[in-house]
């Protein structure tokens, strides 16, 4: 990785694991506005609104586990990396149709809606951070 500037290669760390994105939410947010419109306008021009910028946040970013860090990443340039050493605990909100992802690191807590897929992002969790260790 080049420092000055930090763009990421799949080829230049192969045993990073990227998430493939998940269009769910979005999705769902934008279709329930759609009828919300015609009951209550603002509300539903409002979910409308947040569904379309969960879309485009789904589009332009990019999640990476690597060996020491979770990375994120809006097209090949890296705007946040959060250290596994930091994290005190992890956990995935709704099971059947995950919603939610919340992180704890040393000095925050991350609530991140999950735009990605949300079984290898559980299988990255467990494998870098696992729970009896995060908790």
């Amino acid at each position: 990785m080049n420092t000055a500037n930090p763009a990421f290669s799949e080829t230049s760390n192969p045993e990073a694991t990227k998430l493939e994105p998940s269009f769910a939410i979005p999705v769902t947010l934008v279709l329930l506005a759609i009828p919300l419109l015609l009951v209550q306008v603002w509300l539903g021009i409002a979910i409308a609104i947040f569904g379309l910028f969960l879309l485009f946040q789904t589009v332009t970013l990019r999640l990476f586990f690597t060996a020491t860090a979770l990375d994120i990443y809006r097209s090949d340039t890296l705007i946040r990396r959060f250290p596994y050493q930091d994290w005190q605990t992890w956990r995935i909100f709704s099971p059947s149709f995950p919603v939610l992802f919340y992180f704890k690191e040393v000095k925050s807590i991350h609530f991140l809606p999950i735009l990605f897929d949300p079984k290898t992002l559980q299988a990255c969790l467990e494998k870098h951070l696992p729970l009896s260790q995060s908790q």
